[in-house]
């Protein structure tokens, strides 16, 4: 464990540095999501016809594909990120501080992705003002795209408050060691600032951090979104009132695994080993071992009783899913993810940052291939076919595929952005570890007096 002193100038390196590896990343990131937008016109200009998208039964496969199961995975991290943010507030979960905003920020471009898949899937965007905007009073209690649009708004609101309450602080502290070039920003954000709000903001998020966890089994993956699916009697393969919990765990599996990467490519960027230490790494995998666990027991009930003296639509279906070698392998990749996490308790010489970052990965990618397949295999295999004669098959096109590389982009993007602009530590958290390493000198030169004592 590093004993170097966190200071505001670890927190500020970022901001005030730029290396050749930021610029090429950036590029990297710009090029994959200017790719996406040229596919996206290309798109606009022919119409979904250019995708792997079909009509459901004449067409032979599917009208959801890749982009709304990417849309589920995306509203999943950023879900799961701010419900981590929020219990360190609100669990006193002090060790994860330093990873804390780099869970809120993950939340703003995660929603931000799932946001722009609806722009993307809705064929026109001018429909967002002719069909849902225009007609919001009559659409919000019967349509699903408007209760997706009003979830995400709900939770986009509710995060940049959160993020922008707590950065009023670290701004009017640090402010004469940020750039003048974004002196605009600053005001805009310290606007009306005094040290008596302090206490006043504190409450505040705090009482946001209980609203964040408190509508999390309500709203997006807990509540809504598998509402959507589960509801829909044509579609068996999403029934049953299982689909909200494991829509859950898969939230809070991919957001941990999704901040152990930032996190790692912070750290290692700026020389941060005393700031997000070991010892979060740790956690953070224990925590995902624990929502794995969650996650395949899950699973195991869906399997158990879509297999099981099932209806036969659902036991087709059910069969379907388990059959794919796909699903195994993302099912396989999760079982082994939780070995090594089970093995790291047990023998802690196993764990290594590397391999968590490995783990991290495998997870992301398992529950993105289980929402792509928990989409498609529901409209392959509904209750009732209405075209016997052409049984269906999907798989996503280039521009799809493309559409995935390009939100990734956008995400690193937001956080290389950001970055350079506010600090992505709080003060908070540097404060409360300075304060750490205060308490711990006090306990050694305590110890010391006493062994003098005693000599």
């Amino acid at each position: 464990m590093s004993t170097k002193t966190p200071s505001e100038a670890d927190i500020l390196r970022p901001i005030n540095n730029i290396s050749k590896q930021y610029i090429a990343l950036f590029a990297a990131c710009a090029l994959a999501l200017g790719a996406f937008l040229v596919a996206w016109a290309y798109q606009l200009q022919k119409g979904l016809i250019v995708t792997g998208l079909g009509d459901w039964g004449s067409g032979g496969g599917v009208t959801w594909g890749l982009y709304i199961g990417a849309f589920i995975w995306w509203v999943g991290i950023a879900h799961g990120g701010i419900i981590l943010s929020a219990s360190v507030r609100l669990l006193g979960m002090d060790r994860y501080m330093p990873v804390a905003r780099l869970a809120e920020l993950l939340t703003i471009a995660g929603l931000s992705a799932a946001g722009f898949y609806i722009l993307v899937h809705m064929g026109r965007p001018d429909r967002m003002v002719t069909s849902v905007l225009g007609h919001y009073h009559i659409t919000v209690n019967n349509s699903p795209l408007v209760w997706d649009v009003t979830v995400i708004t709900a939770y986009f609101v509710l995060t940049a408050t959160y993020l922008a309450l707590t950065l009023r602080y670290d701004i009017t502290r640090l402010r004469d060691q940020l750039p003048d070039r974004f002196e605009p920003i600053y005001k805009l954000m310290t606007l009306g600032y005094s040290e008596k709000e302090d206490p006043i903001i504190e409450r505040m998020v705090w009482w946001l951090a209980l609203a964040v966890i408190i509508m999390a089994p309500l709203l997006l993956h807990g509540g809504v979104i598998p509402w959507l699916f589960s509801l829909l009697p044509a579609m068996p393969a999403w029934e049953g009132g299982i689909q909200g919990p494991t829509f859950l765990s898969i939230a809070l599996m991919s957001a941990i695994s999704g901040v152990t990467l930032v996190a790692y490519g912070f750290r290692r960027a700026y020389g941060w080993e005393h700031i997000i230490t070991d010892d979060i790494f740790r956690g953070l995998l224990l925590w995902l071992g624990f929502f794995c666990m969650l996650f395949l027991w899950f699973q195991l009930q869906f399997g158990v009783n879509g297999l099981f003296k099932a209806p036969l639509a659902r036991a087709h279906a059910s069969e379907a899913k388990v059959a794919n070698p796909i699903y195994r392998i993302a099912i396989g990749t999760i079982g082994l993810s939780l070995a090594y996490i089970f093995a790291t308790i047990i023998r802690p010489a196993l764990f290594s940052k590397k391999r968590a970052l490995v783990v991290s990965v495998g997870v992301l990618a398992a529950t993105f291939t289980e929402k792509l397949l928990f989409v498609i295999e529901g409209f392959l295999h509904p209750a009732f076919m209405i075209y016997e004669a052409t049984p269906g098959e999907y798989f996503p096109s280039a521009i799809e595929w493309l559409s995935l590389a390009g939100t990734i982009g956008l995400v690193i993007l937001v956080f290389l952005t950001v970055s350079k602009v506010v600090p992505v530590v709080e003060l908070h958290a540097i404060e409360h570890l300075n304060g750490e390493h205060d308490h711990e000198h006090e306990s050694v030169h305590e110890t010391a007096a006493e062994q003098e004592v005693k000599v």
